[in-house]
């Protein structure tokens, strides 16, 4: 090969070792900060529950980063919350969002809420109530987050709300390129939304399809909680898999405007 040909493929070359180098660095920096949140010494009493909830992988899946802005729905317990907190930091602010039919059910989880964004190591958190069928952001947001609680939406508990208003409410507080991250239990193949409000359940095609009507574009799956023992036709409180059922992940991503 004469030297001339070999230094213009070297040349060619160049560009895509640099990008790769490049985004190999991004990663390993996104890998850190999510390891520091996870490693807060405040949420201590969560660490017991990391193994099975797989919260390293699910943050990095979520592209959470430093200084966005995450709108959580009905963040329970406070779990995800806390690391949210820790990987945005004091630029990003994290809005956890009660629903009030949601909230005239959990009023327990609703006080711990208050309280978490009452602590100064969480002064990045603000707690939000409204309606379940007018959810809305304070500003564009980079992501939002919702665990276990899809299938809710649709329930009478809930007011029944369509599914098509929830995509569309996400879709208009999202940044354009944001994504709307959805964790559920899963439900039989086919079943659509049968089973919300008996199992607590929700079939991943029917959620992908409506998330997809709304504008969105489907960005990926995360398999960490998929457990292939789970028989999908009990309830997902049932001591023989509470805790341990199997979740789809979805990551979809609100298009960019040409």
């Amino acid at each position: 090969m004469r030297p001339t040909v070999l230094a213009v493929l070297i040349a060619l070359a160049l560009p895509s070792v640099a990008l790769a180098q490049t985004s190999n660095m991004h990663s390993s920096a996104a890998a850190a900060v999510v390891a520091r949140a996870v490693g807060d010494p405040a949420r201590q009493a969560d660490v017991s529950n990391d193994g099975r909830r797989k919260i390293t992988a699910v943050m990095t899946f979520a592209e959470v980063k430093p200084g966005q802005k995450v709108l959580e729905l009905i963040p329970g317990s406070g779990y995800f919350t806390r690391v949210f907190s820790a990987v945005v930091g004091p630029q990003g602010h994290v809005y956890t969002v009660w629903p009030n039919e949601y909230a005239k059910e959990d009023a327990d989880d609703v006080a711990g809420s208050s309280k978490l964004a009452a602590d100064p190591h969480y002064a990045n958190v603000s707690v939000l109530t409204q309606p379940a069928n007018q959810l809305s952001s304070p500003e564009p947001v980079d992501l939002v987050f919702t665990s276990q609680n899809y299938h809710d939406y649709p329930d009478k508990f809930m007011g029944q709300v369509d599914p098509a208003v929830l995509n569309k409410q996400v879709f208009d507080a999202l940044k354009p390129g944001g994504l709307w991250v959805i964790i559920d239990h899963v439900a039989p193949t086919g079943s659509g939304m049968a089973d919300t409000d008996t199992l607590h359940r929700i079939d991943p095609a029917i959620v992908k399809k409506q998330v997809e009507a709304a504008g969105f574009v489907f960005d990926g799956e995360s398999k960490a909680l998929r457990n292939p023992a789970d028989p999908h036709t009990i309830k997902v409180f049932d001591k023989s898999i509470r805790g341990h059922t199997d979740q789809f992940i979805y990551r979809f991503r609100k298009p960019v405007a040409k």
